[in-house]
C-alpha cells in the first residue's frame, strides 16, 4: 500500500524478493517473472488498485 492509498499487485512471480510494506525504490529488483496459477506462458501481472477497484495503470506509467 502506497503513502496516496494506492495498492499495486505483481503476479506470476517465480521468486519474490521483498514481502508487503517493504520500501522499494525505483530501479529495486522485486522478483522474478514466472508462470505461476493459470498462466499459459511467463509474464508479469501488474495492476493499480483504488478503495478496492482495479484502476487503470497507464497515466502512473511514464513513456519514452
Amino acid at each position: 500500500v502506497h503513502a496516496d492509498g494506492l495498492v499495486t499487485k505483481y503476479a506470476h512471480n517465480s521468486k519474490l524478493f521483498v514481502e508487503p510494506g517493504d520500501l522499494v525504490e525505483k530501479g529495486d529488483i522485486i522478483g522474478r517473472v514466472g508462470s505461476s496459477g493459470r498462466s499459459t506462458g511467463p509474464h508479469v501481472h501488474f495492476e493499480i488498485a483504488q478503495d478496492g477497484k482495479s484502476i487503470n495503470p497507464t497515466e502512473f506509467l511514464k513513456t519514452n
